[in-house]
């Protein structure tokens, strides 16, 4: 395979064409065949270079198909969405006055569940030994189990104290 070089020696000509049987071609389209510096490798070039040509013409139309359609479709959502602003703007007064109307009306729910009784002294002071315990042992919480354990002990008798109330 890589017995033989791949250039021509200088006596041979690279065109050269013998017919078995007799010509049946002019001299003259023989001559030109063979004096024609054209080759494959050149050929081949030129009609890449035409692919290409025609390649970039057409992507050019296609980009210009879909600018047209790109245009087209922006111009239709601009438009649809100037319509939804303006139906949205007569929509909005109505609608804020009934989301402040639902508002009050909660409000006024709220503000007549809403009845906190102080907390009584002992537990608010139990509560407060509590942070008091968690601060200073801050990396240690386990060590206030008898701060909570008070804290507890306070909760259950203010609640056993509100369940004597409300059963009596």
């Amino acid at each position: 395979m890589g017995s033989s070089s791949s250039k021509p020696e200088a006596g041979q000509s690279s065109h050269v064409w013998k017919a078995s049987s007799p010509i049946g071609i002019s001299h003259d389209v023989v001559e030109s065949l063979q004096s024609n510096s054209e080759t494959d490798s050149s050929r081949a070039q030129t009609l890449e270079l035409a692919v290409q040509a025609r390649v970039a013409s057409e992507l050019r139309k296609l980009e210009a198909h879909e600018n047209a359609a790109l245009k087209a479709a922006e111009e239709k959502a601009s438009a649809l969405l100037s319509e939804q602003a303006a139906s949205d703007e007569s929509g909005r007064a109505s609608s804020r006055q009934a989301v402040s109307k639902e508002v009050e009306a909660l409000r006024a729910r709220l503000d007549k569940r809403k009845q906190l009784r102080p907390v009584p002294d002992s537990v608010e002071a139990a509560r407060g030994e509590v942070v008091r315990c968690l601060m200073e042992h801050d990396r240690r919480p386990l060590d206030c189990w008898k701060e909570v354990e008070a804290f507890k002990e306070e909760v259950r008798r203010l609640e056993k104290s509100w369940v004597d109330k409300v059963v009596s």
